[in-house]
C-alpha cells in the first residue's frame, strides 16, 4: 500500500508539474523566469549540499562516539582531519559562489534565453549582448537631420544605423556589479561614429538601503532618459527630450546615491552629482561646436569649484492600485552652469506617471494598456552679450569689413535674460494580442514669451513652439526581435508640416537585463 501510494503521489506531482503555465515572454515576465530558474538552481545545490553536510556529520559523530576519553584526547587520524576539513569548506562556501560553480553539473540544456557567460574567479562573471537597431523610410522635409532632434532618431532617406550596442555585464565581487555600453552608429554623413555611452558599477551591500552607482551613466531624470534607444515604444526621442536634454541624453561621468526608503509601498531618492560640460550636458556648460545657442556664443572653462557640477535630484514612488493597475510616479531637477556667463545657471524641472493595466487572466503579459507622460520646464538663465568685439568707427556703427553680427551694421548689446520654455509628451500603448503594440504618441514644446536676442536675431527656431503626432505598430516575432512601423505628423512654427514614415528593425543576440517597469 505505501508503494502505491507514493507512487500516486508521484503522479500527481509529475502531473502538476506539466500543467504549469507557459512563462512569459514579455521583459517582465523573462525577469520571473530567470529568478525562478536561479531559486530552483539554488534550492538544488542547497538540497544536495545539506545531504553532504548531514553524511559527514553522522561519520563525523560515529567516530567520536566509538573513542573513551583517555582516546579522545589522542592525536585525531588522517580520516577525522579529512572529515572536518570537508564539513567546513562545505559550510564555509559562498551561496551565490555554490550557484555559479554547480550550474555545469545540473547540466541543465542551454537555452537561447540564457545568458553568453564568461566565469570569473569566486562570484564574479560577464555576461555579453549585442543589440541591433536599424530605421528605413523617409521625410517630406528636406533637412531630416534637423527635423530629427535624437541622436540615434532616422536621419536620412533611405535606410540609417540607429544603434548597435554591446553590453557587458555582471558581478564584480559580493560588493558591486558592473556595466559598459559601447555603441556604433553611422551618421548622415556616413561618418561612423564608435563611444562609450556607459560604463559604471553599482554596490550591492551598502548598510541602511543605500545604493551607490559611480562612472560614466545617464542621468536618473524622468522615465525615458535613463533608457536605451532600443527599449523605447517609438522609433525617434520626444521633442521635449531632445530639446532640453540633447539628443544623446543627459549623461556624464559623476556618482549618484539613492536610497530605498523603508514604507510600505516602493519609494526611492536619488540625488546625483556629474559634470556639467560636454555635448551630453546640451542646456548646461556646451560649447555647441562653437554656433550660437540660445543668442549667445558659448565658452566652457574647466571645472573650478563644487559649483561647477550639475546636481540632478529624483524621488519615485508606485502604488498598486488593484490587482490589475499599477501607478508609478516621479519628480526630477536638474541644475548647474551653463556656458553663456561667468554666473549664469540652468534649471531643469520634470514630472513624469506611469499607469499600466493587465487582467488577471492574461497570457504571456497580453493584453495590456499602459501611459506614459513627462512634462518639463527649463530656466535658462542667458548672460549679456555684445558684438563691441567688432570694430566701429566713431558713428557706432561697424567698419566695413567687419564681422557684422547681427546684419544691421550697428554694435548691439543683448541684456542678461533669464529663459523659459516647457513642453511634454504623453504616449498610450494598446497590447491587443501576444506579440503586438499599438502606440500612440503626442507631444508639444514651446516658449514663455520671445527674447531680447530674437528681437534682434529674428525668431529662435530652438525655442519656437512645435507639436507632433505619431503612431506605430510593433509587433514582436519573440523576446528577442522586434518589427514596428511608424508615421511622424510634424508641424512647427518655423517649417510648417511635414510628414514621415520610418520602419524599424531589432534584433539581440545573447541575454539583455530586463527593463525597469
Amino acid at each position: 500500500m505505501k508503494i502505491l501510494k507514493m507512487i500516486g503521489l508521484s503522479s500527481a506531482l509529475c502531473l502538476s508539474v506539466t500543467t504549469l503555465p507557459a512563462q512569459e515572454t514579455n521583459e517582465v515576465g523573462q525577469l520571473k523566469k530567470q529568478l525562478q530558474q536561479m531559486q530552483e538552481s539554488f534550492e538544488k545545490v542547497s538540497r544536495a549540499q545539506q545531504q553532504q553536510i548531514e553524511a559527514l556529520t553522522k561519520k563525523l559523530d560515529e567516530f567520536t562516539k566509538t573513542q573513551t576519553a583517555p582516546v579522545a584526547a589522542a592525536p585525531k587520524t588522517e580520516e577525522q582531519k579529512n572529515l572536518e576539513t570537508q564539513l567546513a569548506a562545505e559550510l564555509s562556501k559562498d551561496s551565490v559562489t555554490n550557484t555559479v560553480l554547480t550550474e555545469s553539473a545540473l547540466k541543465k540544456p542551454w537555452s537561447a534565453s540564457d545568458p553568453m557567460r564568461v566565469l570569473g574567479s569566486g562570484s564574479s562573471y560577464l555576461n555579453v549582448s549585442l543589440d541591433g537597431l536599424f530605421a528605413a523610410g523617409g521625410s517630406t522635409a528636406e533637412d531630416i537631420p534637423g527635423l530629427q532632434l535624437g541622436g540615434h532618431d532616422p536621419n536620412q532617406r533611405g535606410f540609417t544605423v540607429q544603434n548597435v550596442e554591446a553590453v557587458f555585464e555582471g558581478f564584480v565581487d559580493p560588493y558591486f556589479r558592473g556595466q559598459a555600453n559601447i555603441i556604433y552608429q553611422i551618421d548622415a554623413e556616413g561618418e561612423s561614429v564608435v563611444e562609450l555611452e556607459e560604463a559604471y558599477a553599482e554596490s550591492l551591500s551598502l548598510p541602511g538601503n543605500l545604493q551607490l552607482k559611480a562612472g560614466q551613466y545617464f542621468t536618473e531624470f524622468g522615465r525615458l532618459n535613463p533608457t536605451h534607444p532600443h527599449a523605447w515604444s517609438f522609433v525617434d526621442l520626444p521633442l521635449v527630450n531632445g530639446r532640453f536634454l540633447g539628443g544623446d541624453g543627459l549623461r556624464n561621468p559623476g556618482a549618484r546615491l539613492s536610497w530605498l526608503m523603508p514604507t510600505p509601498f516602493y519609494s526611492e531618492l536619488f540625488l546625483g552629482v556629474q559634470n556639467s560640460h560636454g555635448e551630453t550636458a546640451q542646456s548646461f556648460r556646451n560649447e555647441h561646436e562653437g554656433e550660437p545657442f540660445l543668442g549667445r556664443v558659448h565658452n566652457v572653462g574647466r571645472v573650478k569649484s563644487f559649483g561647477d557640477l550639475l546636481f540632478t535630484p529624483r524621488y519615485a514612488t508606485s502604488f498598486d492600485l488593484s490587482d490589475t493597475q499599477t501607478l508609478l510616479l516621479g519628480a526630477s531637477g536638474a541644475f548647474g552652469p551653463n556656458a553663456s556667463g561667468a554666473d549664469t545657471d540652468t534649471q531643469i524641472y520634470g514630472v513624469d506617471l506611469f499607469w499600466k493595466w493587465k487582467p488577471a487572466n492574461h497570457h504571456g503579459g497580453f493584453p495590456f494598456v499602459s501611459w506614459q507622460t513627462e512634462a518639463m520646464l527649463r530656466k535658462y538663465q542667458a548672460g549679456a552679450f555684445s558684438n563691441i568685439g567688432d570694430d566701429a568707427d566713431s558713428s557706432g556703427a561697424i567698419d566695413k569689413g567687419e564681422t557684422d553680427s547681427f546684419g544691421d551694421g550697428l554694435i548691439h548689446n543683448v541684456p542678461r535674460e533669464t529663459l523659459t520654455d516647457y513642453g511634454f509628451y504623453s504616449q498610450v500603448a494598446y497590447g491587443f494580442r501576444k506579440g503586438w503594440v499599438a502606440n500612440l504618441r503626442g507631444e508639444y514644446v514651446t516658449r514663455t514669451r520671445a527674447a531680447a536676442y530674437e528681437k534682434l536675431y529674428g525668431d529662435d527656431s530652438d525655442r519656437l513652439a512645435r507639436w507632433r503626432i505619431s503612431p506605430n505598430l510593433t509587433w514582436y516575432p519573440s523576446e528577442f526581435s522586434k518589427l514596428r512601423l511608424q508615421y511622424n505628423y510634424d508641424h512647427g512654427q518655423s517649417f510648417g508640416t511635414e510628414h514621415s514614415i520610418w520602419l524599424q528593425l531589432e534584433f539581440l543576440l545573447g541575454p539583455h537585463g530586463a527593463h525597469k517597469f
